[in-house]
């Protein structure tokens, strides 16, 4: 069932035998809603509003001065694979005013993305908690965003203090390559880690 080939035009159209729920999740301006949307084969549903003078003192805009909306609910897109596994993608709000509507979106999901930044990695650590606490499988992809500081995979895996069976990765979210790697570990993670079938 792991996905990794592309769909074929009539998978895209079929009803897919798998369909997962995945979240991405992570701090404000990390790039969720650019990973969906970079991956997503359907137009992405986004609730982007536009950022005012209200927000100042309240959004930590350090190192993303040029950051001119913001997510307010979630993103929605959808990855179909070849073999019928279809992944439905929602994307979480960063701030933490937001974070009241997070038990609602990860309902149901198999597994989350924990989108990082080399500059804001205490950023993550709210999402690391959240899904740690509920025992929803997830991964760390850090994004390499333009000005971030390029470190070592051990060395983030240190400074974010997660447990060795996370797997943590670099990626691009503005590529849909890279992206559409990281919901493949992302997946094969979640299918190792999934609870067994009762008898």
């Amino acid at each position: 069932m792991t996905p990794g080939t592309p769909a074929t035009p009539a998978e895209l159209d079929e009803d897919p035998k798998h369909t997962l729920k995945i979240l991405v999740a992570g701090g404000f301006g990390v790039g969720k809603t650019t990973l969906v949307g970079s991956v997503s084969e359907i137009r992405p549903l986004r609730t982007e509003e536009t950022l005012t003078d209200k927000s100042a003192g309240v959004d930590d805009l350090a190192g993303l001065e040029r950051k001119s909306t913001t997510t307010v609910a979630m993103d929605f897109g959808r990855l179909t694979f070849g073999g019928g596994v279809r992944l439905y993608l929602f994307g979480t709000p960063g701030q933490e005013r937001f974070w009241f509507m997070w038990d609602q979106i990860a309902y149901g999901a198999v597994g989350a993305i924990v989108l990082a930044d080399t500059r804001r990695l205490t950023a993550s650590f709210a999402s690391i908690d959240f899904f740690e606490r509920r025992e929803i499988p997830f991964i760390v992809a850090v994004n390499r965003a333009d000005g971030s500081r390029h470190y070592t995979i051990a060395q983030i895996r240190d400074a974010l203090d997660v447990d060795p069976h996370v797997p943590v990765m670099l990626c691009d979210v503005r590529d849909r390559g890279s992206a559409k790697n990281v919901l493949v570990a992302l997946v094969e993670h979640a299918i190792r880690f999934a609870p067994a079938p009762g008898p």
